[in-house]
Order: C-alpha cells, then structure tokens, then sequence
C-alpha cells in the first residue's frame, strides 16, 4: 500500500509539471499583415471538413494572399468543393511509393506558393475570424516557426475515447514546460513557417518517410538550429478529430502513438510514465481495497481517486470539450489509451501495416 501511495503522489505531482502552464496565442486583432500568408492545405476525403475550413478562412479579419489546397487522391468531393471556394486547387493523382502520410501533398502544395509565410492547416481545423491574426501576432513576438494543437472539440460519444490521447499529446510535447529546451516536435493541424525557413530545411523532404510529420520536422529544425514554439488553441483554433466513426478514431490513434512517444525527451518520458502510472495505480489501489474489505485503505484510496479526478478537471478543459461524465469514470478511457498504445508499439516493432484513410501505411518510421 505505502508503495503505491508513493507512486500516486508522484504521479500527482508529475502532472503539475506536466501542466504547469498553458500557452495560448496572444490576441490581437488587425487587417493588414506585414507578410504574403501562403496556406497549404492537404486534404485526402475530407469533403465536409474542407467546406467548413475554407468558409473560416474567407471571414478572417487578416488578409490572406493565397490558399492552396492540394487533394491527396480523394474519392470523394474534396477537390470539386475545394474548386468551389476559387482557391488554387491542386490534383494529386500518382503518389510516390517512397512518401508516407501527407507530406507529398504539403511538399506539392509548397512548389507553389508566392508568398514569404507559410501556414500548412489539415482540414479539419476551425478558425475564429482572429484566428489567423492571432497567429501572425505570435509570430511576430516570437520570430520563429510557431505550430498549434487546436482545442479538440467532440460531438459524438465515441469522441471522449480521445481523451488521454490528447492529454499526453500535449504533456509528452512538453508544451506547458515553457522552459523545457526540447519539444519532441511540431503540432501537424497548425505550422507556421517562413518560407526561408521551411527552405533551409529541404521543406517536407525532412518527413518524406516518416507518419508522424510534425515530429519530423520539429527534429530537422533543431537539428538545423532554428527554435520553435507551441501554442494551444483555445477558443480561435479548434478541430475535431476522428469525427467520422469510431473505427477512424481507433485506426487514427494507433497509427500516431508509439512512434510520436518514442520522439520525447527522456525526462519528459519519465514524467508521462509516472502520469500514467500514478493515474492506473489509484484505480487499482481502489478495487484491491474493496475486495481486501479494509475500510480504512478504501477511504484513503478514495481520496487519491478524487484527487485524479479534480487534476483531470482542471487540465480538460483547457484541452477539449471533454465531458464531465468522462472524467468521473476516467479508468474507461485509461485502459482504451493503454490497449490501443500496446497494439501500436506492437504494430512498431514488428513492422505491421496499418490502414489510415484507404491506404496501408508501415510504422517503421
């Protein structure tokens, strides 16, 4: 009992680092920017998204000088939607093998662009009609390459299994330890980059084979000595992941995991590690005591579970629309993040396909 209580607290106090501070885009509202904004946009079957991302960006506040979406083999009617907005609409139609994931389509969509910054955004983020000033304005303070996690919001049940996804997304990044030196990488919905930048680092050729982008990119930048920052999205970026069903969700979660965990910093591993290990120790602790009928160990082992449940709280929304419920009865969700991870890891160290969006895709990466 003393050791778990031991490995509770630390938990605990691992997820204060962990989440120490949230940074958000600084707001500031203007029309005019100082730069030709250039957005990529790949999208592969993204028909209902790609719609409502295009009619974002036609309401911003800033000017944007150009939007380039590029439809990685749709079969649906991502391009014709897409050719309805009157942006520059780019056909992929023979991928090379040698390309995973979408860095074919944002390498494509660069080869075009006329202007000095560029923002890649996936299909599915929403924007605030500041959002894009607001970014701009983080730009401008920081001078470097700045990438967003979006504030995921959830519509259908099978939604809040993204739950401790995004949590330890979000802590293993190392995005709220402002003074950590090392991100493990990019957030891929939300990069910002000049286009001087972007060149210096031979653009997506850095991602060429690798499905998870952002981490690759992020490692390329480092390596290059250029810095980056992470931002949350909050109220002006927004997405909603895996919206379609519960199988793109599975299937989407299994093909990140283990290869984006691999990328951490070492310390920052040992943070998660503990998180998670403090998070599954409470609820095991409880069923122990319940079944040992000590009266005493189940009323201290309450307490912890509550303690998890308030830190959850205070960490969820911050991140998504999260339900209350869902956070109540956080070992659901623990033990679903547990078996998806162990299956991607296997799915890793064997060199096994798996299916995202039609296409077989090897986590090897």
């Amino acid at each position: 009992m003393l050791y778990d209580l031991i490995v509770i607290v630390a938990g605990l106090l691992s997820s204060f680092i962990l989440f120490s501070k949230f940074p958000f885009l600084k707001k500031k509202h203007t029309s005019k920017l100082h730069y030709k904004l250039s957005i990529i946009i790949p999208a592969r079957n993204e028909e209902k998204n790609i719609r409502l991302l295009l009619q974002d960006l036609m309401d911003q506040t800033a000017h944007i000088h150009e939007i380039i979406c590029v439809d990685d083999g749709s079969t649906d009617g991502t391009y014709k939607v897409a050719s309805s907005f009157g942006v520059n609409t780019i056909l992929i139609k023979d991928k090379p093998s040698d390309w995973t994931g979408k860095a074919w389509a944002c390498k494509t969509g660069s080869e075009s662009v006329t202007g000095d910054i560029l923002l890649f955004l996936d299909a599915d983020v929403r924007l605030s009609t500041h959002g894009i000033s607001n970014l701009i304005n983080s730009y401008n303070q920081n001078k470097c390459v700045i990438s967003v996690q979006p504030y995921h919001k959830t519509s259908q049940y099978y939604e809040q299994f993204s739950f401790f996804f995004n949590l330890i997304q979000i802590s293993g990044n190392g995005t709220s330890m402002r003074w950590l030196q090392k991100n493990a990488g990019l957030y891929g919905p939300v990069i910002l980059i000049d286009k001087d930048t972007y060149v210096s680092i031979d653009g997506h050729l850095a991602a060429q084979k690798s499905i998870v982008d952002d981490v690759a990119l992020g490692k390329k930048l480092r390596q290059m000595g250029f810095s980056f920052k992470l931002f949350m999205g909050g109220k002006d970026i927004s997405f909603r992941m895996y919206g379609s069903n519960f199988k793109s969700l599975f299937q989407g979660w299994t093909k990140n995991y283990a290869t984006g965990a691999s990328k951490a910093p070492i310390f920052v591993l040992g943070l998660v590690f503990l998180w998670v290990a403090s998070c599954t120790i409470s609820v095991i602790s409880f069923i122990q005591s319940v079944i040992s009928l000590n009266i005493i160990n189940v009323l201290v082992t309450i307490g912890f579970y509550l303690c998890w449940v308030f830190e959850l709280f205070r960490i969820s929304y911050r991140i998504g629309s999260f339900k209350k419920t869902t956070i109540l009865i956080f070992p659901l969700y623990l033990v679903f993040f547990i078996l998806v991870f162990f299956i991607s890891l296997f799915k890793k160290l064997f060199h096994k396909d798996v299916v995202w969006k039609d296409r077989k895709i090897k986590l090897d990466q």
